[in-house]
């Protein structure tokens, strides 16, 4: 039987100087950083100050003795690489075994009876993109960075959120394989389901040994305890088996049923010489399937060309996110790490998340993870933001890239899409791109040939999209909201928030507002810095172009720009984030099917940083995450703003399997909490569908009052509607009472902080860091009128005096 032999322990890495002890699988930063001789780069500007590392070679070094590699109980052994970063020479007692030019893909190669000195000697990651670009020719992209060169994490040569740390190193496991006759080189299952019975069809490649070529093989298959068994002859190295499972439980993502998933397992046998022998297992192979059909409907209809996710024939709108690696240091991203993020994504109310194109496939944790909680993963292949020459030597390094990485996460049932690239499409028809290359490859026969064609020939049973966004066909804009996948960046850059509601995209994968991070963050990524918008460290953590300013207009729309008060200032940016986010979810959401999903740039971050995450570098929870969770839940309330003479709207949003029997309270209502005028309505809201109601004309206020607001209740859920800006209204000064209760059982550091209002108190946000770094509350935003009360629950606080709770506490105030 295979043996794998994990080559974790015994490596340093060496730069021309003494040697230091390396952790594999890592990459040279952490190595530098374990050793004292970097400082840290997430801190202040130390980014700066460790720019050289990613300009030198380095190499990586340990010995292999003659018992690794040679061994009467096998015949072959091979040296694996899951995962080497990036352009790579590899040699093994002073001889080549190969070089490589892809951190994307995985090596192997044959070391049988050899021994020695390995070294895997890593050429600078400019150097190598210099020697491609000499070769290919100049191309443009949004960064001057040389990323479409190389094969590697686009994002580690910085973008509009990361940092320029350019790694180098062993970043996924390396291991001895050791076999004999024949090993399982490929297993790609493909999973369906038709007319209620579960489907796999399992191709099979091998690779024998030179003295296995003519020995007779099989396959046996397995599904579950007992579900379905197959046996498959392999002729000459390829094999194909079918198994069925009647009545196969369906795995849905998270809000529409349950996950079930089955272990398929095959074993490689050598079949019995004659009578009486038995046949020999000499290689397994075990992943985790789910049954389940995924289709996109891109049909098109009186509204334009849809982009619907439908999954064991149900429609759904995808309540998304986008995810960037969570760590420039791909690494240090750990099993527990990935669950826990994604744990966060999940009660946040997100059932799909796109792994962004400038970043990497992820580890099979990730998806292991996605497959339990029911995340559907949305999977660009890593094309970001530029134009990609498609000459050699990179034409050849996709193809084998995009068959790795197809086989590799085709088990997943999480994975529901494939995506050609982010931008690209884009960039060609919209960035001045076409002009500049007068002729010259970009990138389209990646993404309109050549993935479609591996997707098809590999794993046909999961829809593919040329790129983000992209409207099907150059018979429309790659960017028309109304056909396809659209990107909502003008908004950002340019406009208020409250103009996601100008239009009803049919698809919007792409929408953000900036904030910057929790305060401890801040505190601890710029130690000893006096805060302020502008102080060296906050624009150092500042990476998007004119993100200050961005931020600073985005405020000043909406509330008096506080000059000289940095907490007030970072306030009112994560409140406007937050509404930002929630203004466009709710108006898409309440035009469906029209629109048919929403992925918020972004969940989370790789460094401590102002970005438009709604979980931080150090992991702490913005207000935006608890909006996300608010827009995102099953049932939604939302008041919004009626087209021309009309009055406001009232949406009500059940994405749930049931019917909602709602009673909504409708209350317009003075500035002092006067109560106008009031109205019950009961409205039944059938499964997956939205209800629109017009507000009766004596509820709404009038369009031009500073002194009048509506809101709609209905159980725990809230929509507020002003029909002026928060600068124009005549807020109250916020009055209300603060107590902090010790919850019987409850522990060190866990509170329960009580706001009673006695005036309108519009936003409420208690801010848990202020308490304790570790420090986390229940709740975000909420807004209070004249005599309700709240309970905020915090745990993990070090302060939980009342003059800390209350100094912890934010709201509104008259401008």
């Amino acid at each position: 039987m295979k043996e794998a032999v994990p080559l974790t322990e015994g490596w340093s890495l060496s730069h021309g100087e003494e040697p230091l002890p390396a952790q594999v699988p890592g990459c040279v930063h952490t190595d530098l950083l374990a050793a004292g001789l970097i400082p840290d780069p997430f801190l202040g500007v130390g980014e700066l100050d460790v720019a050289w590392v990613g300009r030198r070679a380095w190499t990586y070094l340990r010995d292999l003795s003659a018992a690794d590699t040679t061994g009467e109980e096998h015949e072959r052994t091979d040296l694996v690489f899951d995962g080497l970063d990036t352009a790579a020479t590899i040699t093994l007692d002073g001889r080549e075994l190969g070089r490589t030019r892809n951190m994307h893909r995985r090596y192997r190669f044959d070391v049988t009876g050899r021994h020695g000195r390995l070294e895997v000697d890593f050429a600078s990651a400019y150097d190598e993109a210099a020697s491609v670009r000499a070769l290919t020719g100049e191309r443009p992209n949004v960064y001057p960075e040389p990323f479409q060169y190389i094969r590697k994490m686009a994002c580690g040569f910085g973008w509009d959120w990361g940092p320029t740390l350019v790694t180098a190193g062993l970043w996924r496991p390396v291991r001895l394989e050791r076999w004999s006759t024949a090993r399982l080189a490929e297993v790609r299952p493909s999973v369906s389901v038709h007319e209620g019975t579960g489907r796999v069809e399992v191709r099979v490649e091998v690779e024998r040994t030179a003295r296995g070529g003519g020995s007779p093989l099989a396959v046996r298959a397995t599904v579950g305890d007992g579900l379905a068994e197959a046996r498959g002859t392999v002729e000459g190295t390829r094999a194909a088996l079918t198994l069925e499972v009647p009545d196969a439980a369906l795995w849905w993502p998270r809000g529409y049923g349950d996950q079930p998933l089955h272990d398929l397992e095959l074993t490689l046998v050598e079949e019995a010489a004659g009578p009486g022998a038995e046949e020999r297992p000499l290689d397994s192979w075990h992943r985790r399937i789910g049954f389940r059909t995924v289709e996109l409907d891109r049909s098109a209809d009186e509204h334009g060309t849809g982009f619907t996710l439908v999954v064991n024939g149900v429609r759904i709108f995808a309540r998304g996110v986008n995810w960037i690696p969570d760590d420039v240091f791909p690494s240090r991203v750990t099993p527990e790490r990935y669950r826990t993020r994604l744990r966060q994504t999940a009660d946040a109310g997100v059932d799909l998340v796109r792994i962004w194109g400038g970043g990497i496939y992820e580890d099979d944790a990730f998806y292991d993870a996605c497959d339990e909680m029911g995340l559907m993963v949305w999977q660009d292949f890593l094309f970001a933001c530029a134009a990609y020459p498609e000459e050699q030597p990179l034409r050849s390094e996709v193809e084998a890239e995009a068959r790795d990485n197809v086989v590799r996460l085709m088990p997943h049932p999480s994975l529901v899409l494939w995506n050609g690239n982010n931008e690209n499409l884009w960039g060609f028809r919209d960035w001045g791109w076409e002009p500049e290359l007068r002729g010259d490859s970009w990138g389209g026969g990646y993404y309109l040939d050549l993935l479609p064609r591996i997707v098809a020939e590999l794993d046909p049973t999961r829809p593919y999209t040329a790129g983000s966004p992209w409207s099907g066909s150059w018979d429309h804009h790659p960017n028309d909201p109304a056909h396809g996948t659209h990107h909502s960046w003008e908004v950002w850059n340019r406009r208020d928030y409250t103009e996601y509601r100008d239009s009803v995209p049919r698809f919007v994968a792409e929408f953000g507002w900036q904030a910057p991070p929790a305060m401890a963050t801040l505190r601890r990524a710029l130690p000893g810095e006096r805060l302020a918008p502008d102080s060296p460290g906050m624009l150092h953590h500042q990476k998007a172009e004119e993100g200050n300013g961005k931020l600073n207009r985005g405020v000043t729309r909406h509330f008096a720009l506080p000059e000289g008060d940095f907490d007030r200032w970072h306030y009112l940016t994560q409140v406007v984030q937050a509404r930002a986010i929630a203004t466009g979810i709710e108006h898409w959401r309440s035009h469906w099917p029209v629109c048919a999903g929403t992925v918020v740039w972004q969940i989370n971050d790789c460094w401590p940083v102002s970005s438009w995450a709604a979980i931080d570098g150090d992991g702490r929870l913005k207000p935006l995450y608890h909006e996300l969770r608010r827009v995102y839940a099953d049932r939604l309330l939302t008041l919004q703003p009626g087209d021309g003479d009309g009055g406001p709207v009232l949406a009500v949003v059940n994405q749930s399997a049931e019917p909602w029997q709602a009673r909504v309270t409708l209350r317009r209502l003075r500035a002092d909490g006067t109560e106008v005028a009031e109205q019950m309505l009961d409205v039944t809201v059938a499964a997956r569908t939205v209800h629109r109601h017009t507000v009766p004309r004596d509820l709404a206020p009038d369009p031009r009052s500073a002194e009048e607001f509506l809101v709609a209740d209905s159980d725990d859920l809230r929509s507020v509607h002003l029909p002026v800006t928060d600068r124009e209204f005549a807020y109250p000064v916020p009055r209300y009472d603060v107590a902090v209760e010790s919850p019987m059982g409850g522990g060190t550091g866990s509170v329960e902080v009580v706001v009673t209002a006695h005036t309108l108190v519009r936003d409420l946000l208690l801010q848990a860091d202020r308490l304790g770094p570790d420090a986390v509350c229940d709740t975000g935003l909420r807004t209070l009128l004249p005599g309700e009360r709240v309970r905020l629950r915090v745990t993990g606080a070090t302060d939980t005096g009342a003059n800390a709770v209350r100094a912890a506490l934010f709201c509104v105030e008259p401008a």
